[in-house]
């Protein structure tokens, strides 16, 4: 007998311990967190951005704009309402861990007319009954079933609210963006128009020339010519500008129409120089990846809910309430009425459906294992990305500066010596063309080195940290940098 006691206490504990949690599968392998980022870096610059890290951009309009998208733009206001979604699908699933209770009051009146046997009427009979009840029910969640379920829900919650901060950073980053943009346009129609000034008063050169017989009418053609193909960039530049501002205005959450920005230029905007961390702090400070890791922890809750499903479902009712004909005597001892019951049900056939619903929990969590992964190796990509772009873009915004300064004294020359009868017009329009190409290229590099900048912010999660003990992976580092490229 006591052997039978024990080995039936052994089965209903691995009963029990089968559905208990079990640890979120661990993703990565150490080839996926490299050791040390191998872009070029800053080595004075702050390490990770700050929280509202705009607001270090030197610019007001921009760290206002900015501000403004956080409080009204329309993608964040979706991002959120799908957090009050997960908070109500958790709650649900919250709900079938606690007992169900309800309750109800009824009254009947019956009557019916008696008759003598030939068929007179004699009156009526009447009677009365009132019944005040409460019914419970409990699921006991031996098994982890219910229980499971509502940990996929809590952590299907974590991931939507980290989702809304992707959201959140993501406005942010585009905000800036666009601001900068719409910056640089102003100043290559400012250009533009200046170089046609600039061409203009070479034409007034080559008409004098051609009315005084020194120049002939090819000059003049090839000047006009120049001059139209300076205007005809204007007009694109134009809409362009106006395009950037209402992608601008809807990002900030409000109509184009009567919207502006004050400054007419990037001199302003000057983002301090930022550095990241180790790669492996990376993943507590990136959003996105604190969503996809919040997901595959639902996954795997719908594993073990799933999982669970397997064994039997035992379950708890009662009822009580009195039962009387009359309102007054409802609550004496007399008219109480009361059954408890106890059920267990088990699935003998259903057709493989919890056992595809098995599969199909695992293979969905395979899913968000692999997709967890490519969330934390595009998030190093685009560290590795940013910083490359901002070295490389500072380089070339140098030499292109000397190539402007330098295009300026080239036409000037030109000008003077074309003026003296000295050169052809052909040197003119050599050195006219390669400033004004310069001047156009310094400005949109000027935006790209800004724009990564901006990329940078975002790649280092914009001042974002995910509290430790919500994180369930581990993450295994090499201790082996990656090796560099060799030059050819």
């Amino acid at each position: 007998m006591n052997r039978f006691l024990m080995s039936a206490s052994v089965g209903v504990l691995a009963l029990v311990a089968a559905g208990c949690a079990t640890p979120v599968p661990q993703a990565l392998k150490v080839t996926d967190v490299p050791a040390t980022f191998t872009s070029p870096i800053i080595a004075d610059a702050a390490v990770w951005p700050q929280a509202e890290w705009w607001n270090s951009f030197g610019s007001p309009e921009l760290a206002g704009l900015v501000s403004t998208s956080q409080a009204n733009n329309l993608d964040i206001a979706a991002a959120y309402a799908r957090v009050l979604q997960a908070e109500a699908q958790a709650g649900i699933a919250r709900s079938s861990l606690f007992p169900s209770i309800s309750g109800g009051f009824d009254a009947n009146r019956q009557g019916s007319q008696a008759r003598t046997i030939a068929g007179a009427p004699t009156g009526f009979a009447h009677s009365n009954s009132f019944n005040l009840g409460l019914d419970a029910s409990y699921q006991l969640d031996i098994f982890g079933r219910n229980r499971n379920a509502f940990f996929s829900a809590e952590d299907s919650l974590r991931s939507s609210r980290y989702a809304q901060q992707t959201v959140a950073l993501t406005v942010q980053s585009n905000t800036a963006s666009a601001y900068v943009n719409v910056l640089a346009l102003r100043e290559r129609i400012k250009i533009a128009r200046e170089n046609v000034d600039a061409i203009n008063r070479v034409l007034e050169i080559v008409r004098a020339k051609v009315q005084n017989g020194v120049s002939s009418n090819l000059d003049l053609a090839q000047e006009q010519a120049q001059v139209a193909a300076q205007q005809a960039q204007i007009p694109g530049l134009l809409q362009q500008e106006r395009e950037a501002r209402y992608m601008l205005a809807v990002l900030i959450g409000r109509a184009p129409e009567g919207f502006d920005v004050d400054a007419q230029t990037m001199a302003a905007v000057k983002p301090p120089p930022l550095r990241p961390g180790m790669p492996s702090d990376l993943l507590l400070r990136r959003p996105d990846v604190a969503q996809a890791e919040a997901a595959l922890a639902a996954a795997h809750g719908n594993v073990d809910a799933a999982r669970a499903a397997f064994f039997p479902l035992v379950g708890l009712s009662g009822s009580g309430g009195f039962a009387s004909g009359a309102v007054n005597t409802l609550f004496n001892g007399s008219t109480l009425l009361y059954s408890v019951g106890a059920s267990v049900l088990q699935t003998i056939f259903d057709g493989g459906r919890i056992a595809s619903q098995n599969d199909l929990a695992k293979a969905q969590q395979l899913e968000m294992i692999a997709t967890y992964r490519s969330s934390v190796l595009n998030a190093f990509t685009d560290v590795e990305s940013a910083l490359g772009r901002v070295s490389s873009l500072a380089d070339q915004e140098h030499y292109l500066k000397i190539t402007v300064d330098n295009g300026r004294e080239a036409l000037r020359i030109s000008e003077i010596q074309y003026r003296e009868g000295v050169a052809d017009l052909l040197v003119v329009l050599q050195a006219q063309q390669t400033l004004f190409s310069a001047e156009d290229q310094l400005v949109q590099t000027r935006l790209a080195r800004l724009q990564a900048n901006v990329a940078l912010y975002q790649a280092l999660g914009g001042g974002w940290t995910q509290e430790a003990r919500a994180n369930t992976q581990t993450w295994p580092i090499s201790t082996t940098p990656p090796a560099l490229p060799q030059p050819k």
